[in-house]
């Protein structure tokens, strides 16, 4: 019998190894994406806003996919990182932006660990600190196997995965109204533009904008030939994202349409949870919020640290650099306990302010740059329309969003 392992060349190795690396990339952004604010968020605006709520998600991700269709492809055509693209625009401006999305990273860093905390507090009754340290140790764990590049790829995507499956289940028992969100999907009884900025800044803003392509570049994916396996998997990152949201919001909904009163000092998920699936309900609460969380810690790292290396940099001295980033917002976390439900949203908020800056930089590079940083790389136009329509969008949305947040610290 002829030995099958031999059947396989290696452009065949090469390929499956690429298709590994692209699934690791574009479930990275999903689930950096998936963290304890998005969980957070998505529980007071369907709470807040009801059945409406399904027109901000649509809008969001219409958004998300034109960002990160250009961010993917900028950077992967490029083989540069966002900051060292921004330096060659402006020198300097790639220092500023790694600064920015380092810092953000790290804010959001202390809330994911203690998502993580809450999250095995609700799944097995945990206390909310030691749940935090043991969900950093296990991150931290990813980082130091002598593979970290391939582990990190399959725990991001069996995390998504898992979140996704617990979810569905939770939608399906809460039995919600699916028809009226489907008809406010399309025509809502309400828009709220605030809403809308903070989904778009917690999906694709600060560190979050750049998760995927990263890693994509770290994997060693780069260049014109890429360039499809570029955009379907930046456009499928999304489109995981979304059905995250939706089933989400669709669990909550159905436990929200019903009138039933929920304490807002709380989960909002958590609460609609249990009451849609009871002890069960509150268990898978808990495991997708660890999910969330632990996602979150590795993906807010990891870009991070990737803002403030370079492609010389070794591999042993970028792990150490992302162990340390953990250790550091772990200890924050201990000594300043959780993260208030509002600060979540907020710092959402002031993501989708942020997010013009860093994309800006990207579309500059693309519309007027494309033959030297691009390598000649002939742009299409369609793409930079509508790259430019969506960063007005984002600047409109934020101007309208300054209020609402004005509001949420006031309360």
């Amino acid at each position: 019998m002829a030995d099958t392992n031999a059947l396989i060349t290696p452009k065949d190795q090469a390929a499956k190894g690429r298709r590994t690396a692209l699934l690791g990339s574009l479930f990275l952004m999903a689930t950096s994406a998936i963290g304890p604010g998005f969980i957070t968020q998505t529980g007071q605006f369907t709470y807040q806003m009801g059945a409406a709520f399904a027109f901000a998600i649509l809008v969001s991700i219409l958004i998300d996919i034109a960002v990160q269709l250009n961010v993917w492809r900028v950077i992967g055509v490029s083989g540069l990182k966002a900051q060292e693209l921004a330096n060659s625009v402006l020198p300097g401006l790639g220092i500023f932006l790694a600064i920015l999305v380092a810092l953000g990273g790290f804010v959001f860093n202390v809330g994911n660990v203690a998502g993580g905390g809450l999250g095995l507090n609700s799944m097995l009754g945990m206390d909310a600190t030691i749940g935090g340290i043991i969900t950093a140790a296990l991150a931290i764990g990813v980082f130091l196997s002598k593979r970290a590049g391939v582990a990190l790829d399959r725990i991001v995507v069996v995390l998504g995965a898992v979140m996704i499956l617990a979810t569905l289940y939770v939608a399906i028992v809460s039995n919600p109204p699916v028809g009226d969100a489907l008809k406010n999907t399309v025509i809502p009884s309400e828009v709220n533009f605030t809403v809308i900025t903070t989904l778009v800044g917690g999906t694709v803003g600060g560190y979050i904008t750049y998760a995927g392509a990263h890693r994509m570049l770290d994997a060693g994916i780069s260049g014109t030939e890429y360039v499809k396996d570029i955009s379907r998997s930046s456009v499928t990152g999304i489109i995981i994202t979304g059905v995250m949201r939706f089933l989400l919001f669709l669990a909550i909904l159905g436990v929200v349409a019903t009138g039933v009163a929920l304490d807002t000092e709380k989960s909002i998920a958590g609460q609609a949870f249990g009451i849609a699936a009871g002890e069960i309900g509150t268990r898978l609460f808990g495991l997708i919020l660890w999910g969330a969380a632990i996602s979150s810690v590795i993906g807010a790292a990891f870009t991070s640290v990737s803002f403030l290396t370079s492609s010389k940099t070794s591999v042993t001295v970028k792990n150490a650099l992302t162990i340390g980033f953990i250790v550091v917002s772990t200890i924050v976390f201990v000594i300043a306990g959780k993260a208030p439900a509002t600060l979540l949203i907020v710092a959402g908020a002031v993501n989708g302010l942020i997010l013009p800056v860093g994309f800006a930089v990207l579309l500059f590079v693309a519309t007027f740059r494309a033959k030297t940083l691009l390598k000649g790389y002939a742009y299409p136009v369609w793409l930079i329309v509508i790259g430019w329509v969506s960063w007005l969008l984002t600047i409109y949305l934020g101007c309208k969003s300054l209020s609402g947040i004005a509001a949420l610290w006031a309360g």
